[in-house]
């Protein structure tokens, strides 16, 4: 008798490129956002997954995450608006709107604050469920555009254009937003708020995703040049001069040259197991690999998908993995075919998420 396979293809996927998967936080249901306009919600609890519904919205999803429950979720995308969904009567509410459209969106639970993040240079801050004295989201311009934003418990850290990073206190910003008030007819409510970290980005080239671990001490990086850095927050020398940068997701040149030639694919996705603190990458080159962060090595690697790695999510007891695939262009092909856009989830065997450094 063949042992049952690790991994599953979910039935149904998007029908165009895969922007962000998250999983619930407790259970195994699943959010997808795609360039198809459409936000998909999957039960992946048995093999094979099941397509509960799907949210249409009027322009392709960029982002999406879960609220406060698995009851609502939030998305936002190219149509500029932060939106609200009612997962269960299958309804959205516009809870504000960029000048631009919209790159990324998180929601912490320990705060009830809902982040948007658009390529206008601002951020949205919403006090969820909003109350009657704050009806518009705090405003917070930033230096140059958003390419990436990460939260954490107690921080909000948001990757720029300029190769800049910048680190917020949640709580402060918590705070300092519900006391902000907008000047009399003023549609906005701007906020000014210094970051209590502004730290210069330590890869060369665009920003491709970040996240921060669940410790709460560091975060890693992935630029679009193969290449993952890793921080920790701690600006103590001590602590700086354990940051490193390293190469990955480079291939042979096909066929071989000499002398030979790598080619760089960007490094799409990110996420940090919850449990172990190691972090999975997914590459413009369809693996995704395992990475122990402070042995600094690779300890694991999948095999081959059939398109480029655009999304990754582990599931909150880290025993599931989310690998969302679709066509990204690297080989110069434009199009998007139905057979190359899936979403596999991997169930993760004991330990093949723990790192060479855990005991």
């Amino acid at each position: 008798m063949s042992a049952p396979t690790p991994q599953f293809e979910l039935a149904h996927p998007p029908t165009d490129a895969i922007s962000a998967i998250k999983f619930a936080p407790t259970s195994l249901r699943l959010l997808v956002a795609s360039w198809d306009k459409n936000v998909y919600l999957y039960d992946v609890s048995e093999t094979g997954g099941r397509l509960i519904q799907k949210f249409e919205h009027r322009a392709p999803v960029l982002d999406v995450c879960w609220g406060e429950n698995e009851e609502e979720a939030f998305s936002a995308g190219l149509d500029w608006d932060v939106r609200k969904i009612d997962l269960t009567n299958n309804t959205q509410t516009v809870l504000s709107s960029h000048t631009a459209p919209i790159r990324s969106i998180a929601y912490s639970s320990t705060h009830s604050l809902l982040v948007s993040a658009s390529w206008d240079c601002t951020i949205h801050v919403h006090h969820h469920p909003s109350s009657s004295t704050t009806p518009l989201p705090v405003t917070i311009r930033l230096p140059s555009k958003p390419f990436s934003l990460s939260l954490s418990t107690s921080k909000l850290l948001l990757a720029l254009s300029s190769r800049h990073l910048l680190v917020y206190d949640l709580k402060s910003l918590s705070v300092l937003s519900s006391q902000s008030a907008p000047e009399s007819n003023n549609k906005e409510n701007v906020l000014e708020i210094e970051p209590f970290q502004r730290r210069d980005g330590a890869l060369k080239f665009m920003t491709r995703a970040i996240a921060i671990n669940p410790s709460d001490t560091g975060y890693a990086s992935s630029s679009i040049e193969g290449r993952i850095a890793v921080d920790w927050f701690d600006p103590s020398p001590e602590s700086q001069a354990r940051k490193y940068a390293f190469k990955c997701h480079r291939q042979p040149s096909s066929p071989p040259q000499d002398p030979p030639v790598d080619i760089v694919y960007p490094v799409n996705a990110l996420a940090f197991h919850p449990i172990h603190g190691t972090f999975a990458s997914g590459g413009g080159d369809g693996f995704v690999a395992l990475w122990d962060g402070v042995a600094k090595r690779r300890f694991r690697q999948y095999q081959r998908y059939p398109s480029s790695v655009a999304a990754l999510a582990f599931s909150g007891d880290g025993k599931w993995l989310a690998v969302g695939v679709s066509p990204g262009f690297e080989d110069g092909r434009e199009g998007v075919g139905e057979e190359r856009v899936g979403i596999y989830v991997r169930e993760l065997g004991e330990g093949e998420a723990k790192g060479k450094s855990a005991k």
